[in-house]
């Protein structure tokens, strides 16, 4: 059995965290002001942000995505552009492209929507596959390419996507490569009777509760969040762990298409930004268990009754976990 210890207490880091702490807290309030009865996803979302992951909804239309983008947005005061993705939709309308300027005599780059510091590509199943790898590139390495020149995105950038069930109309299967620049998938689900009588009551109002929010951090804030990401001590015994979790999966026949290495870094660094939201500084196997399914199951295909999600969760019953 592996053991994993508790790094000795470092004062200052502490202090940070608790800061960490109550200002993740109180964007979750705020964001839960107009996204009722979702906290749980409300949550995974920001602290995928936090480890500088991008997110996967995956959900049908009209369950509140483009409002908890826009919600999270104006809550921790970044710049937002959305992207409607349609069969007809270019890359260059992604990305941008040089235009001749008459009066210069001069091709001048355009910036496309891509630049901004939280993207929601929504619908992102109803474009061709040439037109969603336009991300690709921008989501790994934050940066742009267009016609041979570098622009670098300025910091942070962020994707949220929205994507319809594949039996929906106008649909397209997300390639295996985009799929892995996704650090979670999530659902975000019908509310509760309750919560729907409460939004009812919120957004038949004159102005959109979007409109209302006032935001809780700044931009500079939210990259100390993610500064402090790295700080949170992993001990070998639970990098282990993880890895043993990755390959009892992948030494599974049921599991087709087994994660990749850049899932394991993906589970590892979320599990870190979780084990902040609890107030700790270091990595403990519950962190990594809180979060495997939705780093994982859209990655793989699996054969049989049980769901990806499902088979993870099953995996994660049998595989040792330190003491």
């Amino acid at each position: 059995m592996y053991a994993f210890t508790n790094p000795s207490a470092n004062p200052e880091l502490a202090a940070r965290i608790r800061q960490f702490k109550g200002q993740f807290d109180d964007v979750v309030a705020n964001v839960g002001r107009v996204i009722l009865g979702k906290e749980d996803v409300i949550r995974k979302v920001l602290l995928t942000m936090t480890a500088r992951g991008h997110i996967l909804l995956m959900d049908v239309p009209g369950t509140g995505k483009t409002i908890l983008a826009r919600s999270i947005a104006a809550s921790i005061d970044a710049s937002f552009k959305r992207i409607q993705f349609t069969p007809d939709l270019l890359p260059m309308d992604i990305t941008g492209s040089n235009v001749f300027n008459l009066r210069s005599k001069a091709f001048e780059f355009q910036q496309g929507p891509i630049f901004t510091n939280l993207l929601l590509a929504d619908e992102i199943n109803r474009a061709t596959p040439k037109t969603q790898s336009a991300l690709l590139e921008v989501m790994a390495e934050g940066q742009v390419t267009v016609e041979g020149k570098t622009y670098a995105m300025t910091p942070p950038f962020q994707v949220i996507a929205t994507m319809n069930p594949l039996d929906h109309d106008g649909t397209y299967v997300l390639p295996a490569a985009q799929l892995d620049r996704f650090t979670m998938q999530l659902s975000m689900g019908f509310p509760p009777p309750k919560a729907e009588m409460q939004m009812l009551d919120i957004h038949l109002g004159v102005r959109s509760p979007v409109d209302d929010l006032e935001p809780i951090i700044d931009r500079d804030t939210f990259l100390q969040w993610q500064g402090t990401v790295p700080l949170v001590y992993v001990s070998d015994a639970v990098k282990q762990y993880a890895v043993d979790l990755v390959n009892a999966i992948r030494a599974d026949a049921r599991a087709l298409s087994p994660p990749s290495p850049r899932a394991t870094l993906m589970l590892v660094r979320t599990g870190q930004a979780h084990a902040l939201t609890e107030g700790r500084d270091f990595l403990s196997p519950q962190d990594l268990q809180a979060i495997a399914a939705d780093v994982f199951a859209h990655r793989m295909f699996v054969s049989g009754d049980l769901s990806a999600r499902a088979f993870v969760e099953e995996l994660l019953r049998q595989v040792e976990v330190p003491a």
